[in-house]
């Protein structure tokens, strides 16, 4: 706790002495709803996400950039919907209150399929009131590859020449059959791909990725 009382100190440092800057990231985090994640493995997508909220360099940047955040959680054809609305990273206390909100969110489908290429779709349409930052990404999570709905490759295409990234973090249990899904048919040119073996290693993964996404953007 200490360790985080220091960062956000430090960022209210940054802030006092002018250095912020106008918003420089619009960030849609996307979580897998579909079939084939249980329970546990719903916990193990909110809460990691939120722990990598609350991880004392990213919560600094968040501030200083002043990134927006929401969550969308989608599954098949017509199943996406923003759990969290946007909202600005503008204090600390602003970061602990979306992460909190994140690790709270229920469970929108259980029993559906997997349409990635939809997902996507809708997350382009979501950016409308965060059109003054600098830069527009989706940060999709899934543990499959597209088995209904739109073309993937298609919609990717589309996306990418409005100018809005696709980064993706791929839950592969065995071999890398989804990380390549996702390289080849998601991410957009430029964007990266992360692989979290298993559910587990899902938290340090989301964490690396939001590090990457807001530090070191993908060129």
């Amino acid at each position: 706790m200490k360790t985080v009382t220091l960062a956000f100190t430090a960022t209210f440092t940054l802030l006092a002495t002018g250095i912020a800057k106008a918003c420089q990231l619009a960030l849609i985090l996307m979580i897998d709803v579909s079939s084939s994640i249980d329970i546990g493995e719903y916990r193990f997508q909110v809460d990691g996400m939120a722990d990598a909220l609350m991880d004392p360099a990213i919560a600094e940047i968040l501030v200083r950039d002043q990134v927006a955040l929401s969550v969308v959680q989608w599954s098949g054809i017509g199943e996406a919907e923003m759990s969290l609305p946007w909202q600005r990273m503008l204090s600390a206390e602003a970061v602990v209150n979306f992460a909190n909100r994140a690790r709270a969110i229920d469970r929108r489908w259980e029993r559906s399929r997997t349409a990635v290429g939809d997902a996507i779709a809708f997350g382009a349409t979501q950016f409308g009131p965060v059109s003054d930052c600098r830069r527009r990404v989706m940060d999709v999570s899934g543990d499959g590859a597209s088995n209904v709905g739109f073309d993937t490759a298609t919609m990717r295409r589309e996306i990418q020449q409005m100018g809005i990234e696709i980064n993706g973090l791929a839950i592969d249990r065995v071999g890398i059959s989804v990380t390549e899904f996702y390289r080849r048919f998601v991410i957009t040119r430029g964007g990266f791909v992360l692989t979290a073996r298993g559910y587990s290693d899902y938290p340090r993964t989301i964490a690396a990725k939001l590090f990457r996404e807001i530090v070191k953007p993908a060129s």
